[in-house]
C-alpha cells in the first residue's frame, strides 16, 4: 500500500482545499493512505512530522470549495527556507527536512505551490531523493512558466470583478474613477484579465510601459466621468513613491481628475472556488496521481490545450525567465508574465482600453 503525503506552501488561494479533497478520493479509489503535513515546510522541521492522515471524512466534499487551506501554509513564526537562510541555519534545515521525509516513509509527496516553491524544490532536489515529487501549480498571480492555468486564478479574477462591480457603481452615483490596484507582484495577468473582464478604462501592468500624461489624455477623452483604471501592484511610476494605486490616484488629482484609490487586498485570495478552478484542480490531482503510478519524480503538473500532462521541473526553470529572490540569497525563481503576443491585450485595445505604450 502506497502512503502519499500532501504540503501546501506559498501565498494562499482559493482551491487548495479542492486539490486536497481530490488527492484523498483518488488516493483511497487507489487503496492508498495519504497524510497532510501541517504548516509546510515548517511541519517538516518537527520531530516526529507534524503530519496527520487523511479520509475523505478529513474535508468532506461541500467544504472542498472553500478558500484557505485545510493543511495551513504557515503563520509568521514558522520555519521556512527564508527564516532558515536569515539565522544561519539552512543546511541543518534542509537536513531536518530529509530527514523528517524519511522518517514518515512516504512513497510519495505532493507539494502544492507556485513558483518559489518549485524552484526551491528544483534546486534541492536531494532532499526529496527517496520519494517521488509531483508539484501541483497554484497560484493567483500566474506566473508559472509552461502551463495553461494555475488553480487559485480564475477564482481570484471572479472575486475581484465582483469587487469592481460593486465599486462601479459607487463611482457612477459620484462622478468619480477608482484605481484600483491589484496583487500579481511583477506579473499582469491578474489585472489584465480582471481588467478587461469588467470593462475597465486603463489597464496598467508591470510588462507594458506607460506614460501618465497619456494616460489622463484617455481620461478625458472617456465619454463618461466614472469608471475603474486596473493597477497591478508591480507597476512603478517615475518620480514617484508608494502604493501604485496611490501614486496613480495623485496623478489624477493633480490633473483636475476627481478619484480615490481602492484595495481589494487578501479578498482576492478568498472566495468560494469557482468551477474553473474545481475542474483544473481535479485534472492535475488526476495527473498527479498517475504520475505517482508511473514512478515520475521531479515533475509539475501542467494544463496544455485542455489537456493535463507533467513537465519536468528542470524545464519549468529553464522556461520561464529568471530573476533573483528578494529573500532567499543564492536563490532564483522562474517566472512568467504576459507575453506581448497575448491575444488579451489585442482585445483589449480592440475596446479602446489604455494599456499604455504598446508596440
Amino acid at each position: 500500500m502506497k502512503k502519499i503525503g500532501i504540503m501546501t506552501t506559498g501565498g494562499d488561494c482559493s482551491g487548495l482545499n479542492t486539490v486536497i479533497n481530490r488527492i484523498v478520493l483518488g488516493a483511497c479509489a487507489r487503496g492508498w493512505r495519504t497524510f497532510g503535513i501541517i504548516d509546510g515546510t515548517d511541519g517538516l522541521c518537527h520531530m516526529p512530522a507534524n503530519a496527520i492522515e487523511l479520509t475523505p471524512e478529513s474535508i468532506p466534499i461541500e467544504n472542498a470549495r472553500l478558500a484557505g487551506s485545510f493543511l495551513h501554509n504557515g503563520n509568521s513564526g514558522i520555519m521556512n527556507f527564508e527564516i532558515a537562510v536569515k539565522m544561519g541555519k539552512i543546511a541543518q534545515f534542509n537536513r531536518n527536512l530529509k530527514r523528517s521525509l524519511s522518517t514518515l516513509k512516504l512513497d510519495a509527496l505532493i507539494l502544492v505551490g507556485g513558483n518559489g516553491s518549485f524552484s526551491l524544490a528544483y534546486k534541492n532536489n536531494d532532499i526529496y531523493s527517496n520519494l517521488s515529487l509531483i508539484c501541483i501549480p497554484k497560484t493567483i498571480d500566474f506566473d508559472i512558466p509552461l502551463t495553461d492555468r494555475t488553480i487559485g486564478f480564475d477564482t481570484a479574477v471572479n472575486e475581484l470583478v465582483k469587487y469592481c462591480d460593486q465599486v462601479l457603481l459607487t463611482a457612477r452615483s459620484h462622478h468619480r474613477w477608482f484605481v484600483v490596484q491589484t496583487m500579481g507582484r511583477e506579473c499582469g495577468r491578474l489585472a489584465l484579465n480582471a481588467g478587461v473582464a469588467i470593462g475597465a478604462d486603463a489597464i496598467i501592468i508591470p510588462e507594458i510601459k506607460f506614460n501618465i500624461d497619456d494616460l489622463v489624455k484617455h481620461i478625458r477623452c472617456v465619454h463618461r466621468d466614472y469608471g475603474i483604471i486596473m493597477v497591478s501592484e508591480g507597476i512603478t511610476l517615475r518620480g514617484h513613491s508608494g502604493r501604485p494605486a496611490d501614486m496613480i490616484s495623485r496623478a489624477l488629482t493633480a490633473a483636475g481628475i476627481t478619484n480615490r484609490a481602492a484595495f481589494p487586498d487578501y479578498i482576492q485570495r478568498s472566495g468560494d472556488t469557482t468551477a474553473a478552478d474545481r475542474i483544473t484542480a481535479t485534472k492535475m490531482v488526476a495527473c498527479a496521481l498517475d504520475a505517482i503510478e508511473n514512478r515520475e519524480t521531479n515533475v509539475m503538473t501542467a494544463l496544455r490545450g485542455g489537456e493535463c500532462v507533467t513537465v519536468p521541473l528542470a524545464e519549468f526553470y529553464a522556461a520561464g525567465d529568471i530573476s533573483r529572490d528578494p529573500n532567499i540569497p543564492d536563490l532564483c525563481t522562474s517566472n512568467a508574465y504576459v507575453e506581448p503576443d497575448d491575444p488579451l491585450l489585442d482585445a483589449a485595445c480592440a475596446m479602446d482600453i489604455y494599456i499604455g505604450e504598446m508596440k
